[in-house]
């Protein structure tokens, strides 16, 4: 799956919503006044209410209230394109323009024997003969028997029908495209994730986007979901849960690509920040509001300290976190918040594609480093200097003893047969590993007179490992070392496995060479069993080695 798409429309989709040039509003809203009561007259354009209140806290056991608004039309509308009024009102009501009732939303006064009816988002047709420009009314009739609290319109606009209706599906249908796409690299990132399961950064990233995807369709779902506002608080909530997960888990992410000191404590801090902010009763925009401005916050300082110690990717980071404070001044709040997230995502994207390439060359690499070192490998046990002297030893035996000679000739074939098997496998059997060390010891005892020996501990005979890692510590355990008082060097392999890693102590019982040697030099050998486990495990590895009272030890852990 090619995701190179996936910058090149998100850029593409900040360009159209930053410079999309909103139209010009066809009306001045004046202030909403209210009253306890239902009177039908109160619909009425030129009612007195100087008496009316400014604003009601709380309206108990779902009775009726009323709201007047006066609106003043900049313009009068076409004959055959009306004006539309679009409402995001709790509560049911029965809207009148200038004392005609225009629009019914719900039963009002009535909410507590009937169903719940009527939606959030309302729009009603205003007729034609009432929509001269000058000063108008809008009064509504209206219940609140879920949320007695909740008697601010929370939106008015008045604009042409046919737009009121049109342009809402135009933008969520674009929105829902554009969480489609990261809906696509959430799925995508999940596979890579599995794929290699030690990538917490890929998974972290797919998480990401998939919120980032629920929060734009938990958003511009109420363009076609009719949804009461008994239910819009659950949306809220569901929202806000969304914000939360995306605002711990952006910062979280840049944590992981730039290191920074006290990083657990800082973390746990703005964890609770966070979660005092989302517990906090505030309105929602401004809960949106604070979480959205903290991630953004403590981001920003976690990439400038990134900039600071010059780490890859971190100054193009920086710049897109940057560019999310000048579109929050010139859009609106709910779609700065969603170009402000995406631009982020964007540069989180760019340092995940740097890490992919950076292992996809470091793999690359490592094959044509464990390809040259193999030849280099098999060239040491084929070179000149290897042959003639186990040919010398070869053929001293057969004058000696013919018997012991032929039995030197066979362990040679076996030998240069098992490296044949192995040389272009990435993974064998530890049975044949362990059968290449004993054959090598067997050619090096007749060679050098001495008694060698290989023990084994825990051997999971089940188990794979790189060709040739421990026939390189083997040799290296035999050239860098003298034997023992007996005329013996005594070689142990130890196997553990926890639920961490699986660990290869490779033990050599000995007289080293040069007790003061710098054993810290790396050479051939060592170079060589390193590519082969970059190969197999990429970063999943560690190799030590070291002196030790009895000889010499080598550790491999590889982690699970």
């Amino acid at each position: 799956m090619n995701l190179r798409f996936f910058p090149n429309f998100l850029l593409l989709f900040f360009l159209l919503l930053v410079t999309s040039c909103s139209k010009q509003s066809v009306f001045k809203e004046g202030q909403t006044i209210f009253k306890i009561g239902d009177q039908q007259e109160w619909a009425v354009k030129d009612l007195n209410d100087q008496h009316w209140e400014n604003r009601i806290i709380w309206v108990p056991d779902g009775q009726v209230f009323w709201s007047r608004t006066k609106i003043d039309l900049l313009k009068t509308s076409e004959a055959l394109h009306p004006y539309g009024l679009h409402l995001q009102v709790y509560g049911e009501y029965e809207v009148f323009w200038d004392g005609v009732l225009i629009g019914k939303n719900g039963n009002p006064g009535q909410e507590a024997i009937l169903d719940p009816e009527g939606k959030m988002w309302a729009t009603f047709s205003i007729p034609t003969h009432l929509t001269e420009a000058g000063e108008h009314l809008l009064a509504l009739r209206s219940s609140l028997y879920y949320f007695p609290d909740h008697l601010e319109i929370e939106e008015l606009k008045i604009d042409y029908y046919d737009d009121l209706l049109i342009d809402r599906l135009i933008e969520s249908s674009y929105m829902h495209l554009f969480a489609g796409a990261f809906l696509i690299a959430s799925i995508y990132f999940l596979f890579l994730f599995l794929g290699n399961k030690k990538e917490y950064a890929t998974l972290i990233f797919s998480i990401c986007c998939f919120l980032f995807f629920a929060l734009i369709f938990a958003e511009y779902s109420k363009a076609y979901l009719s949804i009461h506002y008994s239910m819009h608080v659950v949306r809220l909530r569901i929202i806000s849960f969304l914000m939360l997960g995306i605002s711990f888990l952006i910062p979280f992410y840049f944590s992981m690509q730039f290191p920074f000191p006290k990083q657990k404590v800082l973390l746990t801090l703005y964890t609770g920040i966070l979660l005092y902010i989302f517990l906090s009763r505030h309105v929602f925009e401004l809960t949106a509001n604070n979480m959205a401005l903290s991630m953004w916050l403590f981001s920003f300082g976690i990439v400038v300290f990134g900039v600071y110690k010059k780490m890859k990717g971190a100054r193009l980071v920086l710049l897109t976190i940057l560019l999310s404070v000048p579109i929050g001044f010139v859009t609106p709040f709910n779609k700065s918040l969603f170009t402000g997230f995406s631009l982020i995502l964007l540069g989180m994207f760019y340092l995940l594609s740097l890490r992919i390439k950076e292992q996809r060359l470091a793999y690359e690499n490592s094959l044509v480093q464990s390809t040259r070192l193999r030849l280099e490998l098999l060239k040491k046990n084929i070179q000149p200097h290897f042959l003639l002297n186990t040919l010398t030893s070869l053929i001293d035996w057969i004058e000696e003893a013919p018997k012991k000679g032929v039995l030197f000739i066979e362990a040679l074939a076996k030998e240069f047969d098992l490296f044949n098997q192995i040389e272009s496998k990435t993974l064998i059997p530890i049975t044949q590993e362990i059968a290449l060390c004993r054959t090598h010891l067997e050619i090096m005892e007749y060679r050098n007179e001495i008694n060698y020996s290989l023990e084994e501990e825990g051997i999971d005979f089940e188990e794979k490992i790189p060709p040739g890692v421990l026939h390189t510590l083997l040799e290296n355990g035999i050239t860098h070392s003298l034997p023992l008082e007996d005329n013996s060097i005594i070689f142990k392999l130890v196997f553990e496995v926890n639920k961490d890693y699986k660990c290869y102590t490779f033990l050599t019982f000995s007289v080293p060479v040069d007790q003061n040697a710098n054993h810290t030099k790396e050479g051939t050998g060592l170079k060589y069993i390193k590519a082969r486990l970059t190969e197999s495990y990429l970063e999943q590895w560690e190799l030590t080695s070291e002196p030790v009272n009895h000889g010499w030890k080598n550790t491999i852990k590889i982690y699970s």
